[in-house]
């Protein structure tokens, strides 16, 4: 049975893979957008709405990959996370080569509209075109900086957990390194002592030997001096 971990892992992925489609078919609408410049416009907040959520979503599944147990685990979900962060600026790149596109076409449409109408007023639209395509090239601009910072943090995190890791794994060897010359020493030490302790029973040994060699030649002594006889 999956566990609730892969089960909100499995979530977060489906959630990715529909906003990602969504915006491919926005990125599409866009492409054969008519016109007008609301229209456009319109289009082009969908857009950026999709990307906040698909950025948000992007951003549990890394959380999730640094809280696996399991180093497998979190090297797959990373690997997912990064292909999914690429196929995001691949998309970001789509959406603005299509939003040029649009543009261009919408303002030659236009132009070719008011080269039929007054002088004046092909002026005042021609004017409005181009003002809303600044304002639209700036916002685009904008955001796309915008998120540009916000991986460029991501990309930073990853970069110190990766380094949290490496200095994790080199004390854990650090201190199995440690572990092993105490365990050295500590069988040295017993042998020590077990050396020691044979020695001291030997010492033990030759001293009552001894004694008793001195208690016998002690009573032979006195044997002869107070008994000569016998």
């Amino acid at each position: 049975m999956a566990s609730s971990a892969d089960v909100h892992v499995r979530i977060c992925g489906q959630e990715i893979i529909k906003y990602d489609l969504e915006i491919k078919a926005l990125i599409q609408d866009i492409r054969d957008c008519p016109g007008p410049q609301s229209a456009l416009r319109e289009l082009n907040s969908q857009v950026k709405e999709k990307f906040i959520k698909l950025r948000l979503r992007i951003q549990d599944l890394e959380q999730m990959a640094r809280e696996q147990d399991r180093e497998t685990d979190r090297q797959a979900i990373q690997a997912e996370t990064e292909s999914q962060r690429r196929q995001m600026l691949s998309n970001q790149t789509a959406w603005r080569k299509a939003n040029l596109a649009c543009k261009l076409a919408i303002d030659n449409m236009e132009k070719d509209e008011l080269l039929h109408g007054a002088e004046n007023q092909s002026t005042r639209q021609r004017k409005a075109t181009k003002e809303s395509l600044v304002e639209t090239s700036s916002n685009i601009t904008e955001s796309l900086m915008s998120i540009s910072r916000m991986m460029a943090e991501q990309v930073k995190q990853s970069e110190d957990t990766i380094g949290t890791l490496a200095t994790s794994s080199r004390t854990v060897q650090e201190t199995n390194e440690e572990f092993k010359n105490m365990t050295g020493t500590i069988h040295l030490g017993r042998k020590l002592i077990l050396k020691y302790n044979r020695r001291e029973l030997t010492d033990k040994l030759l001293i009552f030997l001894a004694l008793a060699l001195f208690l016998a030649t002690v009573l032979y002594i006195l044997k002869k001096r107070l008994f000569p006889f016998i």
